[in-house]
C-alpha cells in the first residue's frame, strides 16, 4: 500500500515522448497535488484543492461538478468487487468543508490475463 500512497504524492519529472507530451501525461495530470489520507485494503481517501488546470469554462471542474478554484475535494474509492479477472469500483467526490457529495461514479475493469497457451 506503500506504493500506491507513493505514486499518488509524487511530483518528479516526468519523461517526454515524441508527441511532445509527458509519458503517462493524463495519470500524471490528474494526480499531481493528491495526498492519501487514508489507505486501506479496498478503499482509498485523497483530499486535493482544486486548482485551474482541473477547470473547464466557466470556471468549474467537469461534468458540472460545483467545485470552484482554492475549495477543497474530497475523493473516495471503493473495491466493491475484486475477482481474477474483473474489478468493480465505486468512487465519490465531496467537497471536504461540508461533505455534500458532488460526483458519484462507477468503473468496471477487465484486467487481462495471461495466456497458458
Amino acid at each position: 500500500m506503500e506504493s500506491v500512497k507513493k505514486f499518488l504524492e509524487k511530483e518528479g519529472e516526468m519523461a517526454m515522448t515524441m508527441d511532445g507530451l509527458p509519458d503517462k501525461f493524463l495519470a500524471s495530470f490528474i494526480t499531481k497535488g493528491i495526498k492519501v489520507d487514508l489507505l486501506e485494503p479496498g478503499r482509498i481517501v485523497c483530499p486535493f484543492k482544486v486548482t485551474p488546470r482541473l477547470l473547464k469554462g466557466g470556471n468549474f471542474m467537469h461534468g458540472g461538478a460545483y467545485a470552484y478554484p482554492g475549495e477543497e475535494v474530497e475523493i473516495e474509492a471503493k473495491a466493491l468487487r475484486v475477482w481474477k479477472a474483473v474489478v468493480v469500483a465505486s468512487v465519490e467526490l465531496r467537497k471536504k468543508k461540508t461533505c455534500k457529495i458532488i460526483a458519484q461514479g462507477r468503473h468496471t475493469n477487465y484486467l487481462t490475463l495471461a495466456s497458458k497457451i
